[in-house]
């Protein structure tokens, strides 16, 4: 079965590399520069018409939004190495997790993104979609941004107390969750008073098939 993954560096791609690379699965790699305008272009926004990454194509059918790409994955591919739930209420803990990142997380975080200064680290790049022109960001945006990106990683400690992972065992959640908070700590956001993201972090980043993406 043919994949193409479309994706762009230092963008939400990276939660679907995070996946891909946890299942092994073979695809076609689709470099994209956000900044030189690449997801605006026609060829993509037939892929995509939202003009964002990651996109993925599977014999011929393009799904884009990366929780429906993670959840997507997870059904094709997962079930039977382990790392998706079968039907049932395990399955629906993973699937929590995986839309809260992109639904609540994702949202308050985005916004911060765009708030901070252009090229600082985890801002949104010139040439997506979501860049703010400078003289429409205030102060006022960028706190009530962060305030509410601290008020979910409080839910998301909470939701880990007690378990090694999102729905006990290790599943797709993990990383595609564990890829929005590694971006969300590199715009500045102190994860250190939240003891069980730490803990959580740190045995997701230990996992062999995500080494790769932390080399160099």
């Amino acid at each position: 079965m043919a994949l193409i993954f479309y994706y762009a560096p230092m963008s939400t791609a990276s939660l679907t590399e995070a996946v891909l690379a946890e299942l092994g699965v073979a695809c076609e790699r689709v470099k994209l520069d956000i900044d030189a305008g690449d997801t605006r272009k026609p060829a993509f926004l037939k892929i995509n018409p939202n003009g964002r990454v990651p996109a993925i194509v599977h014999d011929g059918t393009a799904i884009w939004e990366s929780s429906a790409i993670t959840m997507y994955l997870g059904e094709i591919f997962g079930i039977d190495v382990g790392l998706y739930p079968p039907p049932g209420p395990k399955r629906g803990e993973a699937m929590k997790w995986i839309s809260w990142t992109s639904a609540t997380l994702g949202e308050a975080a985005g916004r911060l993104s765009a708030a901070l200064p252009t090229g600082a680290v985890g801002g949104v790049q010139t040439g997506s979609v979501d860049f703010v022109q400078p003289e429409q960001r205030d102060a006022a945006a960028l706190a009530k941004a962060k305030a509410d990106v601290t008020a979910c990683l409080a839910v998301l400690n909470d939701g880990l107390e007690g378990r090694a992972f999102l729905a006990g065992d290790y599943t797709l959640a993990d990383p595609h969750l564990f890829m929005m908070v590694g971006w969300i700590a590199a715009m500045d956001v102190d994860l250190a008073p939240f003891a069980n993201i730490s803990g959580w972090m740190g045995r997701v980043s230990a996992r062999p098939a995500l080494a790769p993406l932390f080399a160099g």
